[in-house]
């Protein structure tokens, strides 16, 4: 036998091989950013399925209870004079959650200097928030609104209602927390996650409009908001965690907005800590941002090629 053709008939040890470097070598997510952003002006906007979510890295530990949950994150478009290394967090337990913490990059937010701390005008509610293009998004305690902080101008720039949203408890993900408007930001824009009395408590997606807070559109899913742990969006299509505290999670659904259409998925997904309160997709370093018991984490992931 030709021993050249050997190799063709024993894929294993290679397969092998491969498992093994993305399971102990983080830089397995830079690889993927620099795939996803290194090539300006190509037509693959490097957007497929979700197939893989790696092992959690550990950024930072939140050191009082107020940090038991919350949200941390950076903005995949910033705006001058802040950038993509920007980091930013809130520690969401208490009444009052005026406090965004402001880090140069997330290796300050590990030793737990803040540069800066903003005052919110209006106390937020839960873990929902998200960072993009130079703004807070967030919603109001007790509303059912989503209102825009302007990070530079250190002011709320629009706020507007979501028609019919549940909130303050009526709508959350499994695990609580008032988690009933969730936002979130990927490849196409800014989102919001949220149930209405009319969808009985089904997921309901809309787009919006980052500077009116306008809905573009909005899809109606079959996915129960409080029978899934978390969700994020990756290119247009939104994405649930089965657990918030089981240690092998999965992700669990799929609803592609682009088909309108669901479907249930198996990809593992580990709570190291047991109390996942939030995950969030990041569109320039695809991965997650998560916040695991006062942990915040990042999962590298994989997108098979659209």
């Amino acid at each position: 036998p030709d021993p050249a053709a050997a190799p063709r008939w024993d894929p294993q040890p290679l397969a092998y091989q491969e498992l093994q470097s993305e399971r102990t070598e983080v830089p397995a997510s830079r690889l993927l950013e620099e795939t996803a952003l290194g090539r300006p002006g190509s037509e693959d906007s490097g957007c497929g399925e979700l197939v893989w979510v790696g092992e959690p890295v550990v950024f930072g530990r939140a050191d009082s209870i107020a940090g038991k949950y919350g949200v941390w994150m950076k903005d995949p478009e910033p705006v001058p004079p802040f950038t993509r290394e920007t980091t930013w967090r809130v520690d969401t337990v208490g009444t009052e959650v005026r406090q965004l913490f402001q880090y140069e990059a997330a290796e300050q937010l590990a030793r737990g200097y803040p540069t800066k701390v903003h005052i919110l005008p209006r106390p937020l509610e839960s873990t929902g928030a998200v960072i993009y293009r130079g703004g807070l998004f967030f919603q109001p305690r007790r509303s059912r609104a989503v209102a825009r902080y302007d990070l530079r101008g250190e002011t709320v720039t629009a706020e507007r209602e979501i028609p019919g949203a549940g909130f303050h408890g009526q709508y959350p993900y499994s695990w609580g927390g008032y988690t009933d408007i969730d936002l979130a930001v990927d490849e196409t824009g800014l989102w919001v996650i949220y149930s209405t009395e009319k969808a009985r408590g089904a997921i309901v997606l809309s787009k919006l409009d980052p500077e009116t807070l306008e809905i573009q559109r909005t899809w109606e899913t079959n996915i129960r908001k409080r029978g899934v742990a978390n969700s994020f969006v990756i290119c247009g299509t939104l994405y649930t965690v089965s657990s918030y505290s089981a240690p092998n999670a999965t992700v669990n659904f799929a609803y592609d907005t682009a088909t309108s259409t669901s479907r249930a998925l198996s990809i593992p997904f580990e709570n190291r800590f047991r109390y996942l309160s939030m995950v969030d997709y990041n569109p320039a370093e695809r991965q997650l941002f998560a916040w695991d018991s006062f942990n915040m984490v990042t999962y590298p992931l994989r997108l098979s090629r659209a």
